[in-house]
């Protein structure tokens, strides 16, 4: 299995449901900022909502950080805008909810569950030049935690914008860093 980690976002186009409009979505919208692919089962379920709802309350610290949110499932666009419709707790989404009912972005990204036609629960971190940071791809009985998302993206965007230094574990931003060199071995 190839790595994923730093590899080079996969070209793409697929439909989306966004502020009460359906938008077409490209690689090339997703390049020149830090971006969150969220990939979940499907709509209509029990545990995505609440992690979908969980992200959404982050969203807008996500924006202050120049972040975009995509959540991805293999349901269609017009599947995502019946959901929001019909669901309060998905009127509260404002980020962009990608459609991927051929499973492109599913496939690419190594989630699709093709006995199911489905997603597993994926969760990428892109930077700015389209290189995926953060990959953790997970069981759809085990919900996610978008506190932890938060603080794994400032990490990501710390470390990019101060080289030579690296973060350690339960760093939080604002807090001290680590500069790896010989005089750290066996000192930490």
């Amino acid at each position: 299995m190839t790595p994923i980690i730093n590899s080079q976002l996969p070209e793409f186009k697929v439909q989306a449901y966004h502020n009460g409009e359906f938008k077409t979505v490209t690689h090339d919208d997703v390049l020149g900022k830090w971006a969150v692919f969220f990939f979940y089962p499907a709509d209509f379920t029990f545990v995505c909502p609440t992690e979908l709802v969980d992200l959404a309350e982050k969203y807008a610290h996500l924006k202050s950080l120049g972040v975009e949110v995509y959540s991805v499932s293999t349901d269609s666009h017009f599947v995502h805008k019946a959901w929001h419709d019909a669901s309060e707790s998905i009127r509260k989404i404002n980020y962009p909810m990608l459609a991927d009912p051929t499973g492109v972005l599913s496939r690419a990204f190594g989630v699709m569950i093709e006995e199911d036609g489905m997603a597993y629960r994926g969760t990428f971190v892109v930077n700015p030049e389209g290189k995926i940071k953060l990959a953790e791809i997970q069981d759809n009985s085990i919900g996610r935690n978008a506190d932890e998302l938060v603080r794994k993206v400032e990490a990501a965007q710390f470390v990019a914008s101060h080289n030579g230094e690296v973060c350690p574990a339960k760093w939080k931003k604002g807090d001290e860093t680590l500069k790896p060199s010989i005089d750290l071995v066996g000192k930490i």
